[in-house]
């Protein structure tokens, strides 16, 4: 499993879910990585299917209304009210929560702008956790095609193509292999198909920087 080895030297392996409030609170965190490192690591953003069936808002509504406060808290990150407001009335929201519609739109978005995918990946989190917009709806993703300049009608064709659904399961199965043990989790993979692991949940700057510096000086 090579990621983009034959343009950078290394890759790092972001693994993610749209639905992951510690991934949402680790967003700020990868931008400036992604940004520092732009001109030597690869940054390949995956999808790990953390909901894989249909469930309703109540499902999590519980856990959500307290550990958002430990995310905002731990990471400076701030939750929006129209988010907030399914979390705290899951028995009049008609959210219906799962992974895979998030992950098939990652999945276009990279045929695109492959070295965007940090940024929208971090878009797509906020359109949920802040924007409360619900990414099981096809038209949560329309103002997103705006900003990247995305053609309308090919993304929704692709959205809802049987080739793409494929191409998310196979990163669901991907982050599988890889033993990802909680989410965000992070594996810089050098030339030779070593596999380095970076970090697994919520991992500060300085230390996902001082993980990654000494790799590349090897």
């Amino acid at each position: 499993m090579l990621f983009f080895l034959d343009v950078y030297s290394m890759t790092l392996i972001y693994c993610y879910d749209a639905y992951c409030g510690w991934c949402y609170g680790f967003s700020p965190v990868i931008r400036k990585i992604a940004e520092d490192y732009r001109e030597r690591i690869f940054i390949e953003v995956l999808s790990g299917g953390m909901i894989r069936e249909n469930v309703p808002i109540s499902y999590s509504a519980g856990y959500v209304s307290k550990a958002y406060k430990m995310v905002e808290e731990r990471t400076g990150i701030k939750f929006g009210d129209d988010f907030l407001w399914h979390i705290f009335h899951p028995d009049q929201s008609d959210w219906i929560l799962n992974s895979e519609k998030a992950a098939i739109a990652l999945c276009i978005f990279k045929d695109y702008r492959p070295g965007l995918q940090v940024q929208f990946a971090s878009d797509l989190q906020y359109a949920l956790k802040f924007e409360g917009r619900d990414l099981t709806d096809e038209q949560a993703y329309r103002h997103l095609l705006a900003k990247y300049q995305l053609s309308a009608e090919e993304f929704y064709e692709k959205l809802r193509s049987e080739e793409y659904h494929h191409r998310a399961l196979e990163e669901f199965s991907i982050v599988q292999r890889l033993q990802v043990r909680g989410f965000p989790a992070l594996f810089l993979q050098t030339g030779d198909s070593k596999y380095y692991r970076i970090a697994d949940g919520f991992t500060d700057y300085e230390t996902v920087k001082s993980r990654i510096d000494p790799i590349t000086r090897i």
